[in-house]
């Protein structure tokens, strides 16, 4: 055994294949050993037969991400990672996004500049790809797939990101040469323009009326033909950020038939409804996201897909835009129709205490479920694990000691984002990390941050295991 620097003692383990009572040791910042009566250490914790969990994996947030003027991201990899890591997250995946017109290549380069030296937790990066031009097809994308950069996200709505279905074609047949992962933004882009039009027309511009521009019909039908598409590639795809059961019941189909078709749902899409758009004033625009927040009828069949293994990942989807800010939701520091309003709502930090609250306590999902959702399935779709998303020798030391017990009423100021609100204000839920380590270091301890800028690292990714993800056990929660 490696002399150890750490132990981990009576811990109560739980990772998605199983949960043991065990100490646990660390060298180098990996885990070397798991068992009882470990040698003594400098560096002991004692968890108390408190529940220690893999450190979160959130593959699909926004950091610092370039936006049009005159938007800007109110968290960069400093504050954004800040606020992962007090949330019991030890990995992001954020985007690097093309601009179109732009070398793909470049705004890989240009996002390293915006994270080096920053990030207290490491990191990796998905893709944006905006404009495959057959320079991005034939020789960038290919390359900086090889390069560890394995997964991208592709938009069928927003006129400066939005891909045609024959330029979606294109992109799946390179995913599927390469072994790469395409994520799919599935919104029909003409039938919100047209809605949204009809609506300013006639005079419904506020918040509440984003919901009314994009029905569950318009991501019922991107999601059937983003699948169609990826039939006929034959190729894996992840609906990103699933808001309903109009969406899910096309990609239960697709599994039911045995096409790859993988999903992805977010903490907005349980706890919050389109009434919330509907604030007073104009305090609705801080829940504006798309798809938005559905009814309480999308937030049971959410759960429901969730408990019965349709989704694969479980992300936050972090977009932080500050509410009382020029560069946010009030762009030029004015109230502005729905359709001008940021999409995206704060949700790092939160993410894992509301999904441990609301779903494992309650009883709707089970805790190894808890685990795969979190971090064990996002780690191998992308291509991490086992260095990610487990706890296992050779595994990072990314430890979470949860104290199960703690009632916490959310509070924007209890939070750590740079962002000015959070939509869960006043929300009291049970659970919440009481210890965080990245690569056996404190980075979260008795509600104090003790990270470190630049102690992040950059993570290559491997090629992803969508075949491997950990099928949920379906069940009944109701």
């Amino acid at each position: 055994m490696a002399r150890l620097d750490l132990v981990v003692r009576n811990a109560r383990l739980a990772t998605e294949s199983e949960e043991r009572r065990c100490d646990i040791g660390v060298a180098d910042g990996r885990v070397v050993a798991l068992g009882a009566g470990l040698p003594k250490c400098a560096r002991e914790i004692d968890a108390g037969e408190r529940l220690v969990l893999p450190g979160g994996v959130d593959a699909h947030c926004h950091l610092d991400q370039p936006m049009p003027a005159p938007m800007k991201m109110a968290d960069d990899f400093a504050s954004g990672t800040r606020s992962a890591a007090c949330g019991g997250t030890t990995t992001v995946i954020p985007f690097a996004a093309q601009a179109k017109g732009q070398s793909l290549a470049a705004a890989v380069a240009d996002y390293h500049r915006r994270a080096e030296g920053k990030a207290c937790i490491d990191y990796a990066f998905h893709l944006i790809v905006s404009d495959p031009t057959p320079r991005v097809l034939a020789e960038e994308l290919p390359g900086l797939i090889r390069e560890g950069y394995t997964s991208f996200k592709i938009y069928m709505t927003y006129d400066d990101l939005r891909l045609s279905d024959r330029e979606m074609l294109d992109v799946m047949d390179l995913a599927r040469r390469e072994g790469a992962m395409v994520m799919v933004h599935a919104e029909n882009s003409d039938a919100i323009a047209w809605l949204s039009d009809k609506l300013i027309a006639a005079g419904r511009s506020a918040p509440a009326h984003h919901a009314a521009a994009r029905p569950p019909a318009v991501e019922r039908e991107a999601t059937h033909r983003a699948i169609a598409l990826s039939e006929l590639i034959d190729v894996p795809i992840l609906i990103v950020h699933v808001s309903g059961g109009e969406a899910i019941e096309q990609i239960r189909w697709a599994q039911a038939r045995g096409l790859n078709i993988h999903a992805e749902t977010c903490p907005q899409y349980l706890l919050l409804t389109a009434a919330h758009l509907g604030a007073a004033g104009y305090h609705g625009a801080k829940c504006v996201c798309s798809p938005p927040p559905r009814d309480e009828a999308s937030q049971a069949e959410v759960w429901r897909a969730l408990a019965s293994g349709v989704f694969s990942v479980f992300s936050s989807d972090h977009a932080p835009f500050r509410y009382e800010d020029p560069h946010g939701k009030k762009p030029g520091g004015r109230e502005v129709a729905f359709p001008h309003i940021p999409n995206g709502i704060p949700g790092l930090e939160t993410r894992l205490p509301l999904l441990f609250s609301e779903g494992v306590l309650k009883g709707r999902i089970d805790l190894r479920s808890f685990v795969a959702l979190t971090a064990a399935n996002p780690a191998r779709m992308y291509g991490l694990y086992p260095r990610k998303g487990t706890i296992a020798p050779g595994s990072d030391a990314d430890l979470v000691l949860w104290d199960e017990r703690r009632e916490v009423t959310i509070t924007n100021d209890a939070l750590h984002h740079a962002v000015d609100y959070t939509p869960y204000e006043g929300l009291r839920i049970t659970g919440w990390p009481a210890l965080t380590l990245s690569r056996g270091e404190v980075v979260w301890k008795d509600g104090e941050f003790r990270g470190t800028a630049g102690h992040g690292q950059f993570m290559k990714c491997g090629l992803p295991e969508p075949a491997r993800l950990r099928r949920i056990a379906a069940r009944s929660w109701e």
